[in-house]
């Protein structure tokens, strides 16, 4: 979600902007997918599977309320890491201020900073869930096609999450004057929706591409690189920020895990297929005259 200093009424502008070209995608991948199918059979048929396209927003409003009702479902193993991200969020809070100030009006750097940000924004990252999509279904691609759309899902719920938080905190930024810092003063810096936005997409990739080193490492950099640029860019304190992040990584991961399809991703066709040029095919054998066991080992390349 865009926040460069904008006002929280513009919240709900660029969480419509998200929903407006998802709706479109999802209408023209609908309309196409409609296109290709044979004529109706006039013998009955068992219902088919609902389609992630046909479930988007369905699926949104399940998210939203395992969401904000996750707190009621805390397990004492879940202290692993909230204990952690509590106390880091806690040291930050206290250092906010020096740390804001630790960085001083270098327009080099803000210019760079600025342009850093535009991946973590509503179109930036909308951009990238919209070219997995359209590539998927242009090419067949399961697995492209279904991160675009998890990625997608994953944008809308962080978009929703952090314009709640922002309107409830109210945290003024840190080039405001005066109050700069200050909760519940008409700001809308906390948290960061650069950082979520960017982390939640870049999970919901991460997870589907696992296979692929470089692409979770591209993802979560890219990410990383949008969280710091929103503190060297003096558009956030660092608790905005690693709020924001942990929250856009959360939000990304029970999207992909709640939703994602067994028959696409690593386990799918795409990385069977790829998976058989280094994995062999092991079938066993027997020599019924030698009375003889033993194994046969096929590579496909």
């Amino acid at each position: 979600m865009q926040d460069l200093n904008q006002p929280p009424a513009k919240l709900t502008v660029n969480l419509l902007h998200s929903l407006a070209l998802f709706a479109a995608l999802l209408f023209i991948g609908t309309c196409a997918h409609a296109q290709t199918q044979p004529a109706p059979s006039p013998t009955p048929q068992a219902s088919p599977t609902p389609t992630l396209e046909q479930q988007f927003f369905k699926n949104i409003l399940h998210d939203q309320r395992a969401i904000w009702t996750a707190p009621f479902h805390l397990h004492n193993h879940d202290a692993r890491w909230l204990a952690p991200l509590g106390l880091g969020a806690g040291a930050l809070l206290v250092t906010d201020q020096e740390a804001a100030e630790a960085i001083h009006d270098n327009r080099t750097r803000l210019n760079v900073s600025r342009d850093i940000s535009h991946l973590g924004s509503a179109y930036g990252t909308g951009g990238i869930a919209a070219a997995f999509y359209l590539y998927g279904r242009a090419h067949h691609d399961a697995r492209a096609r279904e991160t675009g759309l998890l990625a997608g899902e994953a944008l809308i719920d962080s978009s929703i999450v952090v314009g709640a938080l922002k309107l409830a905190t109210e945290r003024r930024r840190p080039r405001a004057r005066p109050d700069a810092g200050e909760f519940f003063t008409g700001g809308n810096s906390f948290p960061s929706g650069h950082a979520i936005s960017a982390w939640s997409v870049a999970t919901v990739v991460a997870h589907e591409y696992r296979d692929r080193p470089l692409v979770q490492v591209a993802a979560y950099g890219l990410a990383s690189a949008v969280s710091v640029a929103r503190y060297t860019g003096r558009n956030h304190f660092p608790s905005d920020i690693l709020i924001g992040s942990a929250l856009g990584y959360g939000i990304g991961r029970y999207v992909y895990r709640t939703h994602h399809s067994q028959n696409t991703g690593a386990g799918g066709d795409t990385f069977a297929h790829e998976r058989s040029k280094w994995w062999p095919l092991v079938a066993p054998r027997y020599d019924r005259q030698a009375r003889a066991y033993g194994a046969t080992l096929a590579w496909n390349f």
